[in-house]
């Protein structure tokens, strides 16, 4: 599995708008790619500027395809001015665990 983090330092002006964005990307990646199986949106519970995400594809390829979307495209242009920071890492998942 392909596992992508990010971590965004939103512009607190900005993050109202940026939240719904958020949302909606994740939501449209899961329902509508499917080599995306895992899109989780995490906010500091002390600092609603951080926000993290963990988003688990099949593959480089379906990450890739990801990059391609409207919604991720649409996504991207809309909270780009509303960053102060985006940081990517790129990681190989090696044991998965849920607990039900």
């Amino acid at each position: 599995m392909f596992v992508i983090t990010v971590n965004f330092l939103v512009k607190k002006q900005a993050v109202d708008k940026f939240k719904p964005l958020m949302m909606e990307n994740a939501q449209a990646s899961l329902a509508k790619e499917s080599g995306c199986r895992q899109f989780d949106v995490c906010f500091d519970p002390e600092d609603d500027r951080k926000c993290f995400l963990y988003e688990v594809y099949d593959d480089r390829e379906a990450f890739d395809a990801h990059l391609l979307t409207t919604h991720f495209k649409r996504f991207d242009d809309a909270v780009a001015p509303m960053l102060e920071a985006k940081e990517v890492k790129v990681l190989k998942l090696v044991q998965g665990a849920t607990i039900s």
